[in-house]
């Protein structure tokens, strides 16, 4: 049970409002530096732009195009960074970029920008490029299409596959360190006092409780709302603000979808950095989970925040050029076992490209409209939240007119820090012999790092525990009550999207719902009512956001 009263009668440094990566990371370097910390998020921790990406940490090898070289050496730099502090969540990933002719990159300017990108990542762990000829391309992927090819580079670049878990250990580091973070909190109200904001109304969006946080009296205010950050500054109280929060329009997303498919013949070995035909934009086709991730789409966007999902047209398109640059997959719409989609946090811009709007980010000072301690964040990538959580951070600083301290977060390890040869793996194995197989000991280490030791302490408590959700997948039943008991889960959504990826599995994890909430209701506190509303809230969340609209008309209604 969260203690909200002590919320309320706390009085904070710093107020973050906005649980995806960014916020996350600004509060656990904030709670490092011994800023008394409160994060606020009116969903789940990483319920947005975070759960939407493409869950690549990457250097960003395309800005290099738009001469964003500030980006792209930050991004190389914060790679190697996630690399040595969470090698559990961030590991290597081998690129191909096929090359043909008549595409928008010639064979000689590719190499030219490997060249330069291994420059920028003069301080790496991984190797350099390499460039391979048509006809060792030919020889090494024998499934990708062949036409007009001149070549291909191949490079090392890293993956999050559960961008959610990375998210979530910034906010388990911050709680450790002192700070409160609280998913399901909305701030409904910003009060301010003159230029400066003094105090927040918030509501407890599971309970409907309505509660006030204060500020110190040189506290400061973060707005890490991603796509919300307008939203936010729009909740200055009636009367009480002299000027809003923001005098322009500061967010201008663009929406990217992805589609999630099986192997399929001829599925590279490697993740695929391709040239779409129809239009030259760039998008991937990345081994993920024992699945492939396709994606990206980037559309301008202006609807509701809240529901987003990928269109018919988009997971077409998707399809279509998946099938290009891989003849023998032939997908069809069968093929889609899951779609997301989400709006990427990037400045307002009335012209242009999508493609072409900045991908760097922007600390928003809101002392131009007339509030002292309030910044929002603009932008921002996932890799390379902790250099924005570090900038935000020195800003509050600078703002109290108090030297910063240093930061840690440059080498302090992520809770769940562990290698892959841990003796600690082995022990599990060895003393769950029988009971849990090795796949899935190994999957919760690959999981949860350190902390899996937790999750089968629950398995000492109740053996039952320790059984598999489906023959088919490793998960085990003692996940679902560790994501509620101690990764501050509310909804079957939390555990099964963003505690672990059971969605993308088993029919949309519908084929799912029974045994995990027999599990919460025997070895948690959910009764049959609460479970029988869990699941009808998972079910509509599925059906409006990652179950394709063409799938929707050919089954009856799951609700």
């Amino acid at each position: 049970m969260r203690d909200l009263t002590s919320a309320q009668n706390s009085t904070y440094d710093l107020i973050v409002i906005g649980g995806g990566i960014n916020g996350a990371g600004a509060a656990r370097d904030a709670a490092l530096r011994g800023l008394k910390t409160l994060l606020v998020e009116k969903n789940d921790f990483a319920s947005g732009t975070t759960s939407w990406s493409t869950r690549l940490v990457h250097g960003g090898l395309r800005y290099l195009e738009y001469f964003e070289f500030k980006l792209v050496r930050e991004s190389l730099r914060e790679r190697e960074i996630l690399l040595n502090t969470a090698p559990h969540l961030v590991k290597p990933i081998q690129m191909t970029i096929p090359i043909y002719r008549g595409g928008r990159r010639s064979y000689w300017e590719i190499q030219a920008g490997m060249a330069l990108y291994d420059v920028f990542s003069f301080d790496k762990t991984l190797p350099n490029h390499r460039m391979l000829p048509a006809k060792k391309l030919q020889q090494l992927f024998r499934s990708i299409s062949s036409d007009d090819v001149s070549g291909a580079a191949q490079y090392y670049d890293c993956q999050a596959e559960c961008a959610e878990r990375l998210c979530l250990e910034n906010i388990i580091a911050a709680k450790e360190a002192g700070a409160t973070t609280l998913n399901y909190v909305e701030v409904t109200q910003i009060g301010c006092q003159g230029n400066r904001i003094t105090d927040m109304t918030c509501i407890d969006l599971p309970t409907g409780e309505t509660f006030t946080v204060k500020l110190a009296a040189n506290g400061t205010v973060i707005n890490t709302a991603g796509p919300w950050v307008d939203e936010v500054c729009n909740l200055g109280k009636e009367g009480e603000a002299s000027q809003p929060l923001s005098q322009e329009r500061l967010m201008g997303g663009t929406k990217g979808s992805h589609i999630i498919v099986d192997p399929f013949p001829g599925a590279p070995n490697t993740a695929l950095y391709v040239e779409a035909k129809s239009d030259g934009r760039p998008f991937f086709v990345v081994p993920w989970c024992g699945m492939f991730l396709v994606g990206t789409t980037d559309l301008r966007y202006e609807g509701n925040l809240d529901q987003i999902k990928a269109s018919d047209d988009e997971v077409d398109y998707l399809i279509k050029e998946t099938n290009a640059v891989v003849p023998t997959a032939q997908l069809t719409r069968d093929d889609v076992k899951f779609t997301y989609s989400g709006v990427r946090p990037l400045p307002y811009t009335k012209d242009g490209k999508a493609g072409s709007i900045s991908r760097n980010h922007i600390l928003y000072d809101h002392s131009s409209a007339g509030i002292n301690n309030l910044v929002s964040l603009v932008g921002g990538k996932l890799t390379t939240f902790r250099q924005v959580g570090e900038e935000l951070v020195d800003w509050v600083y600078k703002k109290r007119q108090q030297a910063s301290p240093p930061c840690q977060t440059r080498k302090q390890p992520f809770p769940g820090a562990i290698s892959a040869q841990d003796p600690r793996i082995q022990q599990a194995i060895d003393a769950y012999q029988g009971q849990i197989s090795r796949e899935s000991i190994s999957h919760l280490f690959q999981t949860y790092g350190a902390r899996a030791v937790d999750v089968l302490a629950l398995v000492d408590r109740f053996p039952e525990l320790g059984d598999r959700l489906t023959p088919e997948l490793p998960d085990i039943k003692a996940q679902m009550i560790y994501a509620v008991e101690s990764e501050m889960a509310h909804t079957i959504v939390d555990i099964c999207r963003r505690r672990t990826v059971l969605s993308m599995h088993a029919n949309y994890g519908f084929d799912l719902l029974p045994t995990i909430t027999e599990v919460l209701s025997k070895y948690g506190t959910w009764d049959d009512a609460e479970c029988d509303r869990q699941v009808k809230i998972y079910r509509d969340y599925i059906e409006k956001n990652c179950q394709p609209d063409y799938a929707m008309k050919s089954v009856p209604s799951l609700t």
